[in-house]
């Protein structure tokens, strides 16, 4: 180890080339370590650059120690990995930054192999430790089993193309950074930072890394399912066409076969009721998929959904207003047919006119909120 730790600290800010952010919480056996291979690392590779330590409450000398040795600690009152690695981030003046545990499982030694990519033109490296080595103890087996899983998931959705999606090290530039606008506060923080990067388009490259057992005497802060699940959900709330879209659209298939079958068939009424309700829901849920579509699409993302951008462009409030006014009068047309036609009839036309009803009066109200959620810049 350097027998200066503090000597990569000299530099101003706009000398750094490099931060290292680990968050911390209580990790007073382990951040010291992290912090000399980090400082160690940057020397022996004539590295500019600065460890940020983001303390998310450590109640132990954690805190001390990591000033002791010259990194800069930064506190995050709010409890987080994500909240703990927003702070940190935010505060990095480096150019380029990497983030890692401070539970000494991740080399820090390693640094320059993520910074080369950097340096050659890539906006953000991936430590993949499927593709590298996991010592022994180093990961659960249920581990071992969930994150190839959720990875595989995580691909599935938003086809990123890693391996080892939830890895805790990695790096990015500072640009890219600011164009991912991170904002989850727990563990799907990990999963955010790879589905906005894909989002925002980064040229990301992964390279192979070993996984070491961390040196606490406690249990991580890692809770197996409850943050597998918040990963779960956080994929899912992040790709509305498959949460709402192909779910709402076989519903709706099916809801329209089969009122369609009550319409011209013999099948009972409770058929075209159920069916009819189904059709109906099915529309309404995808509906609410293009909803959470747009809602992205205007905050944050405005090149990722090109198909909604050229919807937009063409969408017209008064179009969509005749079209529901115009479902609605058929509706009630219809309605007023079936008390005149004949009773084999007159079931089946009643509720035909009764959805078409329904039916056009949700699309005025959506109309309406369409609009308010259109992207202020195609106006």
């Amino acid at each position: 180890m350097t027998d200066n730790p503090k000597n990569n600290l000299t530099h101003s800010a706009e000398d750094l080339e490099l931060s290292v952010v680990m968050p911390c919480l209580n990790e007073e056996i382990t951040v010291g370590i992290c912090i000399r291979k980090a400082l160690d690392a940057m020397n022996q590779a004539g590295i500019k650059g600065e460890v940020v330590i983001s303390d998310n409450g450590s109640t132990d000398r954690s805190v001390e120690i990591a000033e002791g040795l010259g990194a800069r600690v930064v506190h995050q009152p709010k409890k987080g990995y994500g909240n703990a690695y927003i702070k940190g981030l935010s505060e990095a003046r480096g150019r380029f930054i990497v983030m890692a545990d401070s539970d000494d499982s991740y080399d820090l030694s390693e640094l320059e192999r993520f910074i080369k990519p950097l340096r050659e033109g890539y906006d953000m490296v991936m430590g993949s430790r499927l593709k590298g080595e996991i010592k022994p103890g180093a990961m659960s087996p249920l581990h071992r089993f969930g994150n190839p899983l959720l990875s595989g998931f995580l691909n599935l959705l938003y086809k990123t193309g890693m391996s080892d999606a939830h890895c805790g090290m990695r790096a990015f530039t500072k640009d890219a950074l600011n164009r991912m606008h991170l904002q989850t506060e727990g563990m799907e923080f990990a999963s955010e930072m790879v589905i906005k990067a894909s989002k925002a388009r980064l040229k990301i490259t992964e390279i192979p890394i070993t996984l070491h057992p961390d040196g606490r005497d406690r249990k991580p802060h890692l809770r197996t399912f409850r943050d597998g699940w918040r990963h779960l959900r956080f994929m899912l709330m992040y790709s509305p066409v498959h949460l709402f879209g192909y779910v709402g659209n076989l519903i709706f298939a099916l809801g329209l076969i089969f009122f369609a079958a009550f319409i011209f068939g013999k099948t009972p009424h409770t058929l075209g009721l159920i069916s009819g309700v189904a059709a109906l829901s099915g529309w309404v849920i995808t509906r609410f998929g293009f909803y959470a579509r747009a809602h992205q699409f205007t905050l944050d993302f405005p090149n990722w959904d090109l198909p909604l951008q050229s919807f937009f462009q063409r969408f017209s409030l008064e179009r969509s207003l005749i079209l529901g006014v115009l479902r609605f009068l058929l509706g009630l047309a219809i309605i007023n047919l079936s008390t005149y036609a004949p009773a084999l009839l007159s079931e089946r036309f009643f509720l035909l006119g009764l959805f078409l009803t329904a039916f056009g009066l949700l699309t005025i109200f959506d109309a309406f909120l369409t609009r308010i959620l259109q992207f202020e810049g195609l106006k």
